[in-house]
């Protein structure tokens, strides 16, 4: 595998720690700035409110740049926001540099996507998505403890700069080894990124990005109660039982990319199949505590199969055109996180117990199967040939233009 994607993933493991470290800083912000900490909770929400916004307008905007100038530049943008995260005198400055933060998070994800299957043959692609993401993943295992101890022990404002240090670590290291001609400027310019927005086998492919992560953050959004309060652990454990996600999260994104390298739709079936699974089984697994960290592993690994295979599907619905699309899944990522949490909280706050956010989790996980397979049923009716020519003009992996023989 090329030098280049771990230079992506560096960026990666940056974007990570500062995505989900705040959560684990929130008393600390609240006392030092004089808020309550459901106030500071909305810094949370800033952060992804800027992901959500700055991932297809970021892609749109640069849709004519190299990509190797985009990556870097949009590195160079994560580095301001949390250096003026690091330096800001209130609460309000500090809310609008969490949302400048998060504007680069998903056109980076979504343009490094791009360029990472670039720089591999057709049949390792998975795998490249994948070891870009390993940053990510592994942020939930070291980067975030690591970054919340320091936040609690030299004041959050460190944890900011130290994060400012990793994105300058990153724009060095994407300077250096990405290679220039596989990150030229693409020829389709942002008519052409926004013309694939237009194809319905992306909106379905965007659609089961936010059902099928919607039901990991039913059930994760309120893991700490059920830890707790289910299956009996103490405060002082959920952090180590939270990195125990982030390992099984590692897993499920290697396996996940060598297994949709051999079959993209069998896999991603396949991770949601299980998810759905786990969830279902979580009031079970959260009665006694050995198996409540299992559920808590095969949470992160059975969700984090399915991330390369959709990301894998979204830019071959788009291949003319991807980082728009690629990017737009990073925003329906982030949707995901929100609805997510919404219909876990309707669950809880129903009075159907603690355990019940993973079973609402389940529901929303047989949605975004449901969704898949429309998707591939659309697939299959689009590459039926009718006289001599590709009904719809479709076939996958490729532009959707009229293609005749």
């Amino acid at each position: 595998m090329p030098l280049a994607l771990l230079a992506l993933a560096v960026g990666a493991f940056g974007i990570g720690t500062t995505e989900f470290v705040m959560m684990g800083l929130l008393p600390d912000v609240a006392d030092d700035l004089n808020i309550s900490i459901p106030t500071a909770g909305h810094l949370v929400s800033a952060y992804a409110i800027g992901v959500v916004i700055g991932a297809p307008l970021l892609a749109a905007v640069t849709a004519r740049m190299s990509r190797r100038k985009v990556l870097i530049g949009l590195m160079v943008l994560f580095v301001m926001g949390n250096a003026l995260s690091a330096l800001a005198p209130d609460y309000s400055w500090l809310v609008a540099a969490r949302f400048l933060s998060g504007l680069p998070h998903g056109a980076f994800f979504g343009v490094g996507a791009v360029v990472a299957t670039g720089l591999v043959p057709a049949e390792r692609k998975a795998r490249a998505v994948s070891l870009m993401f390993l940053g990510l993943t592994i942020a939930n295992i070291a980067g975030v403890p690591a970054a919340t101890l320091v936040g609690q022990s030299f004041g959050w404002r460190a944890t900011f700069l130290g994060v400012s240090v990793i994105g300058l670590a990153a724009i060095a290291s994407l300077a250096l080894v990405l290679p220039r001609d596989h990150a030229q400027a693409p020829v389709v310019g942002l008519r052409g990124e926004l013309a694939a927005l237009r194809s319905l086998p992306v909106w379905l492919a965007l659609g089961t990005t936010v059902a099928g992560f919607g039901a990991l953050f039913s059930a994760y959004s309120y893991i700490t109660p059920m830890l707790t309060d289910a299956a009996g652990y103490a405060d002082s454990s959920v952090t180590l039982l939270l990195a125990l996600f982030g390992v099984g999260a590692t897993i499920g994104n290697l396996v996940g990319g060598r297994l949709a390298d051999r079959s993209m739709r069998g896999t991603l079936f396949g991770g949601l199949v299980s998810l759905v699974g786990v969830l279902v089984l979580f009031p079970v697994l959260m009665s006694t505590g050995w198996s409540a960290a299992l559920a808590v592993v095969l949470l992160g690994t059975a969700s984090f199969v399915t991330s390369s295979p959709l990301l894998l599907m979204v830019l071959e619905k788009a291949s003319s055109a991807p980082s728009l699309a690629s990017s737009a899944n990073q925003a329906a990522f982030n949707l995901a996180n929100a609805g997510g949490a919404w219909v876990g909280g309707l669950a809880l706050a129903g009075g159907f117990g603690v355990t019940s956010p993973a079973l609402a989790g389940a529901g929303l996980g047989v949605l975004g199967l449901g969704v898949a397979l429309v998707a591939y049923g659309v697939d299959r009716r689009r590459v039926a040939v009718r006289g001599g020519r590709v009904v719809a003009g479709y076939v996958p992996g490729h532009a959707e233009v009229p293609v005749h023989r």
